[in-house]
């Protein structure tokens, strides 16, 4: 090894990597945060974490629009999920109608490849939580033709389609006979089935029943996290990939690192002590309660994680089932403030590149994480419809 020899240039090798090759990320909640917002994500802004400039600088060309339905069960009983589901599929067409030199639609990988060529960044779907489907198997086949390409089956409630690692209810003991039959329509029309955010009963419900590869579109390793549900242990990403599936790895320090969940649970924790000690009422007394968070927050500030905790998770992945399983899906615009440092947007992709590049990763295993993995288990899902 020549000792003389210059440190390459990773950060230069990672700007020319993000422009040269697509970079897709499967979850970025945009269309909920403009749901109440007048933003236009046309221009900078200054919320958020997703703009067309910041998409632009950090090479960003298929961001999935995250469909996100709240988990309340009354709500889905009213059938205000179809209803806002269909709302926040309207404002995506509304974003590439008014900005077509900027956006497009995509509903299949040719698509974003096309879009791609013409520079611009495409708008494909995924809806997150399936109660808009309302037990009507008919509505599978309506929302596939609204351009929806991916369904996580629940949220953080149990659903009339499956169990929720985040609910201590457990009604279906995984997933629904419903839930197994609108797993099938998914595969017979070329539909991602997406296991984030599933308890594991109904992960493995749905290994068994898919057809197709599935996918986890925003969820780490819970190797890092032990007992959060929400990640996937070492044997669901095993399965997962013996499928042909992909991992998209979750940016949220809290889905990232041990030590922010604990930080995290300490602070919910006093906010919990600091209304039951003093018998507050939440509506009531809503600016005590504030008061208190904001000075237990001056105290002990939130622990974040940073760019090394994901490109662990990542590496974990790989050292696991290789390279062909593993994405991004960072949910910008879904988890709050709690982006690690070094990833605060959707500008800092060269960085996570630069990460990458300096643990030895080649260009071309680059390359499948930032969006040949997604193109293709997206083809088989498709290929598989097709027959």
């Amino acid at each position: 090894m020549d000792e003389d020899a210059p440190e390459p240039d990773y950060a230069a090798q990672a700007e020319t990597i993000s422009k040269k090759y697509i970079i897709a990320d499967l979850h970025i909640d945009v269309p909920h945060r403009l749901h109440d917002s007048n933003e236009d994500i046309s221009e900078a802004t200054d919320g958020g974490d997703f703009d067309y400039p910041r998409a632009v600088k950090g090479g960003l060309d298929a961001p999935f629009m995250s469909i996100y339905i709240p988990a309340n069960l009354e709500f889905e009983a009213e059938g205000e999920s179809y209803k806002l589901a269909n709302e926040l599929i309207d404002n995506v067409e509304a974003i590439v109608a008014n900005n077509p030199d900027k956006f497009a639609l995509a509903t299949s990988p040719a698509e974003v490849r096309e879009n791609h060529k013409k520079g611009l960044i495409s708008l494909p779907m995924g809806m997150e939580n399936g109660s808009p489907i309302e037990g009507k198997l008919d509505n599978v086949q309506y929302f596939y033709d609204r351009g929806i390409r991916y369904i996580t089956l629940a949220h953080s409630r149990s659903n009339h389609l499956s169990d929720s690692s985040y609910d201590e209810a457990r009604p279906n003991g995984g997933l629904s006979d419903f839930g197994k039959d609108v797993v099938r329509e998914m595969n017979r029309l070329g539909i991602m089935v997406d296991v984030s955010h599933l308890s594991d009963e109904a992960f493995y419900d749905v290994m068994e029943v898919s057809s197709a590869p599935v996918i986890a579109s925003h969820s780490s390793a819970r190797d890092f996290t032990p007992g959060f549900e929400r990640n996937m242990n070492d044997d669901m990403i095993e399965a997962m990939a013996e499928k042909g599936g992909v991992i998209f790895i979750n940016f949220g320090s809290t889905f990232i690192s041990q030590d922010s969940i604990d930080n995290n649970n300490a602070y919910k924790e006093a906010v919990k002590n600091y209304i039951d000690s003093n018998n507050l009422d939440p509506e009531a007394d809503a600016a005590s309660i504030e008061s208190f968070r904001k000075s237990y927050r001056q105290r002990n500030p939130f622990e974040f994680a940073d760019r090394e905790d994901v490109l662990d998770h990542i590496e974990h992945v790989i050292d696991l089932v290789g390279v062909d399983y593993v994405g991004l899906g960072s949910d910008y615009d879904g988890v709050g403030d709690s982006l690690p440092t070094g990833l605060k947007d959707v500008s800092t992709y060269p960085n996570l590149i630069k990460g990458l590049l300096e643990r030895g990763y080649s260009e071309q295993d680059i390359a499948k994480m930032l969006s040949g993995n997604l193109m293709r288990v997206w083809t088989e899902v498709e290929r598989r419809a097709a027959q």
